[in-house]
């Protein structure tokens, strides 16, 4: 092989192409730049109309994979290379990969589905295959997912589409159901009675629809209850707890029983051994947290992005100002008051000693 022919080619094609090399890197400088500002102005305009932020997201996607093709088609054509042999080797090329790639195909086509026909919107809180938590966002291929505990869930939308979805924010009230179980010998209509009015002694339960209790099942060792209210959708967690722990806390206090399974107790007479690694809890050392003040064009408006650009050109300005040393005249001038501060102090001592 002639290294020396090869680097001579290499060579000669940047000193013919120079110019075109440049406008090349300037091109792609500034469609990065146009590219970023035409999704930041595209995505305001679509977020100030009526439609879902799921739909928003989804055609700023393909948006912004349109702009890159039409930028690269550019790039290429400055440089010298037939765009239309390439779409054509481009085409064969999108075949084959398609015939590979069908799950992800009909994955993307599922996603266009589920934002048409707006079964969820951005927020809402699902479930589906087993599977829970309020929708983050939707590509291409998944469907994101943030659980409770702040945990991500990316579930293919194909299996969304195949598989029954509960949509728990559909409407704007939802109904909590309660199961409540007391000993045989309790009073039914009492426990009715209380169970309903710590329902109605909530302000976030609806009173129409009426709240319901009744006896549902007789159990082998206690009685079952159900209790039943509505309440708005954003209350529903409240309102559950809120009602647990009132109707505990209303059977008490009226000297209902609660009944427990009985269990076999045995006394161990070993003592066992428990150890114990160091002296206790360590000492607490506050991990460092850098704030973040990167520019985003794409999704920063322009107050953001000025405000980051000021507080890193003042940060960085802080951090080059090199310390300034104190002259020996301000040094002489601050030791001359310390001393004229001290003898002052020792005349006035002496005045009041002699006085």
């Amino acid at each position: 092989m002639d290294w020396q022919k090869i680097w001579n080619d290499i060579t000669t094609f940047f000193e013919d192409n120079v110019w075109n090399i440049v406008i090349f890197f300037a091109v792609l400088l500034l469609g990065i730049i146009v590219v970023k500002l035409i999704m930041n102005v595209t995505r305001r305009i679509l977020n100030k109309t009526k439609m879902e932020k799921i739909a928003v997201g989804f055609i700023c996607t393909i948006l912004k994979i349109l702009l890159y093709l039409g930028l690269t088609l550019i790039l290429l054509s400055i440089i010298g290379i037939e765009i239309t042999g390439l779409l054509t080797a481009l085409s064969a090329l999108l075949l084959a990969v398609g015939l590979a790639l069908q799950n992800n195909i009909a994955n993307a086509a599922n996603g266009i589905i589920i934002v048409s026909n707006k079964m969820f919107k951005k927020g809402d809180y699902i479930e589906v295959d087993g599977r829970e938590g309020n929708i983050l966002a939707i590509n291409f291929l998944f469907t994101t997912l943030l659980t409770s505990d702040n945990k991500k869930i990316y579930i293919p939308n194909s299996t969304i589409i195949n598989n029954p979805v509960v949509n728990y924010d559909s409407s704007k009230t939802r109904r909590v159901d309660i199961k409540f179980n007391v000993a045989y010998e309790s009073d039914v209509e009492k426990v009715k009675s209380l169970i309903l009015d710590s329902m109605k002694s909530n302000g976030k339960v609806l009173l129409n629809p009426a709240p319901f209790c009744r006896l549902n099942a007789l159990n082998s060792s206690s009685i079952e209850f159900v209790a039943k209210c509505w309440c708005d959708d954003e209350d529903y967690w409240d309102v559950y707890h809120d009602i647990l722990e009132t109707v505990y806390n209303e059977l008490k206090r009226n000297e209902i029983s609660i009944p427990y399974n009985q269990l076999e107790i045995r006394q161990r007479d070993d003592k066992p051994t428990l150890p114990v690694q160091g002296s206790g809890l360590p000492k607490r050392i506050e991990k460092n947290r850098e704030e973040n003040h990167s520019i985003d064009l794409e999704s920063d408006s322009l107050s953001d992005i000025f405000k980051k650009r000021v507080h890193t050109r003042n940060k960085n300005l802080a951090e080059t100002l090199p310390k300034r040393k104190l002259s020996k005249r301000i040094i002489a001038h601050v030791k001359h008051s310390a001393y004229k501060f001290k003898r002052a102090k020792i005349q006035s001592s002496n005045f009041y000693k002699l006085a």
